[in-house]
């Protein structure tokens, strides 16, 4: 060691020697500044008030485009809401009228022959346990009904006639909208009865004044119109004589072609059960018994997949409205580069720009959200109203609404957000 060399202090072996404070790191390999992992954090009030801030500053353009938001969630909340209350208007109408009526009709064999209901079938169903109630139907196949004489032969108006007894609207659960239904008087001299739609097409509104109507070379007094009947619209078109006159005028063979029964309202599976038997013991295989609630119930539910076609139409909108926030806020960086140069000068970190940026377009989506809720709620509502139907809105929708906005307008605002974010301090400042 020569005496130019400094005297180097004894280091034990294994040690490392600090790098001094001021000493720069080696070029070749350059440390990239961290951002603390506590700055990447901004407290929710103020992270809410920049946002509202940056909202505010833009109104017009900001109402526009959560009115996008609002249209599309708006649209989505009225399907669903109007759905829900058509629904449970028929379902409550079910409830009232009862879901224990059954039909009992005449089926086809094994060979798909067409059968017929023996005469006896009524009384052998009126000594049944557990039947509260009951009346058959008898279709006449010879007769049609016309406003008069001089209607062309052909234009039917397709209306039926049937024979019934006088208990039809209490079996099946109908009302009068004028006039009574048949009773004894009807049993000896040509009177009807028409359902709604008949009346509709025979253009009879009311039974005042001795109305009259040509069935089967008749003439025949008016004397009630029947409100429609849930259970069975079949009997909506349909015009009502007494078994009697049928019989008489047109030699109608006593042969049920429908007949109705109301169950105990506990007993209505085992009385369905043993129908077909009782009905026709010789052949119950040719009996068919329904029960009409289940088909309506069945129509309720079907009716909501019509809504599914809607709802896109309402995904659509809010495809616009994401478009449009997304839209918005990409302007908004645009425009904002000096307060972003200057928040990142301050010290703002990269997850501050994206956070507030997010926050923006997610606060603006949700508020869309919400007044798209209101609105969507508003209509079902007039809707109920002018139907005379019950509101109906199902919780998931409440729900859905907001956050579906919350969650479009975050998605919206990723792009916005992330190219805030990658502005240096000096680009920002310079521009």
């Amino acid at each position: 060691m020569s005496a130019a060399d400094p005297i180097q202090p004894h280091e034990p072996a294994g040690s490392v020697r600090p790098t001094p404070p001021h000493e720069p790191a080696s070029a070749s390999h350059p440390t990239p500044p961290r951002e603390p992992a506590s700055a990447a954090h901004l407290p929710v009030r103020e992270l809410l008030g920049t946002a509202l801030q940056g909202l505010r500053t833009r109104r017009l353009r900001a109402s526009l485009s959560a009115l996008g938001i609002a249209i599309g969630i708006g649209a989505m909340v009225a399907v669903v809401g109007v759905s829900s209350s058509a629904q449970a208007n028929l379902l409550a109408e079910i409830d009232a009228l009862g879901t224990n009526l059954l039909t009992v009709s005449p089926g086809t064999d094994f060979l798909g022959n067409q059968q017929v209901l023996p005469d006896t079938s009524v009384p052998m169903i009126d000594h049944m346990r557990n039947v509260d109630s009951d009346v058959a139907i008898y279709q006449l196949s010879n007769a049609n009904v016309y406003r008069s004489p001089y209607v062309p032969v052909e234009e039917t108006g397709g209306i039926g006639v049937d024979a019934s007894g006088d208990n039809l609207p209490e079996v099946v659960g109908a009302s009068m909208a004028s006039g009574h239904y048949l009773d004894a008087v009807s049993q000896r001299y040509p009177e009807v009865v028409l359902g709604s739609e008949a009346a509709s097409v025979l253009q009879v509104t009311h039974v005042g004044g001795h109305v009259m109507i040509y069935l089967g070379n008749t003439w025949f007094v008016v004397v009630g119109i029947l409100n429609p009947v849930v259970l069975d619209s079949s009997l909506d078109s349909t015009a009502f004589i007494s078994l009697p006159v049928a019989e008489r005028l047109f030699q109608l063979q006593p042969n049920p072609s429908e007949i109705y029964v109301r169950a105990g309202q506990d007993d209505v599976n085992g009385v369905a059960n043993l129908l077909a038997a009782t009905a026709d013991p010789q052949s119950p295989s040719g009996v068919s018994v329904s029960r009409p609630s289940d088909a309506l119930e069945a129509r309720a539910a079907a009716k909501g997949q019509f809504t599914t076609l809607l709802l896109g139409l309402g995904a659509v909108a809010l495809l616009v409205g994401a478009i449009g926030i997304a839209n918005i806020m990409v302007i908004s960086v645009l425009e904002r580069r000096a307060e972003i140069g200057l928040r990142r000068a301050l010290g703002a970190t990269r997850r501050h720009i994206t956070v507030q940026f997010l926050t923006e377009s997610a606060l603006l989506a949700a508020l869309g959200g919400i007044a798209g809720l209101m609105f969507g709620a508003l209509a079902t509502l007039l809707y109920a109203q002018a139907k005379a139907q019950p509101f109906a809105m199902p919780t998931w929708a409440l729900i859905a609404a907001p956050a579906a906005g919350f969650a479009i307008g975050t998605i919206a605002g990723l792009y916005p957000a992330a190219k805030a974010a990658r502005l240096s301090p000096t680009e920002a400042l310079r521009s």
